[in-house]
């Protein structure tokens, strides 16, 4: 009884300490007034969503469904910093397929207002995209800036 007291404590704490932000509110504030600048230049209406990520759907796709967690996505993408460096991208003639749930939070949630076809800009703080990692051509606690086209969902 007491191993598992004490494996459901595990989980419990890491559940929490996983859904915790670790950014102050500070920073949070920071993130979403240089996104706020970079909206002021472009010509789309973003929306902003209550996790702070700011999106555009272009066209929603077709169908009745749209993409769920344990869907299979093919996408094509071009990722840039939001100084227009491109960082990454991926046409429709060579797109990269994932399951959705390993995908990066800022995805995972725009995904969800898309269908296959779909089209949609997206700008993506931190604490929804990598976060604090310093990867090769993505400095740590970079806003991300989308262009994503959904090729197909299984």
């Amino acid at each position: 009884m007491k191993i598992r007291i004490s494996s459901l404590l595990l989980v419990v704490i890491l559940v929490f300490a996983s859904s915790c932000s670790t950014y102050s509110d500070k920073e949070l504030h920071n993130f979403d007034n240089q996104i706020k600048v970079y909206l002021k230049k472009q010509p789309e209406q973003f929306e902003k969503s209550d996790s702070g990520l700011y999106y555009f759907i272009e066209k929603e796709g077709e169908g009745e469904n749209y993409i769920k967690l344990t869907d299979k996505v093919t996408f094509a993408y071009e990722g840039k910093l939001l100084n227009g460096e491109i960082f990454d991208r991926k046409t429709a003639a060579d797109p990269i397929t994932y399951d959705a749930r390993v995908l990066i939070e800022g995805w995972k949630e725009v995904f969800a207002y898309l269908k296959k076809g779909g089209k949609a800009k997206v700008v993506i703080p931190p604490q929804l995209g990598y976060g604090d990692r310093n990867l090769e051509d993505i400095p740590e606690n970079s806003v991300l800036v989308y262009d994503i086209e959904i090729i197909g969902v299984e």
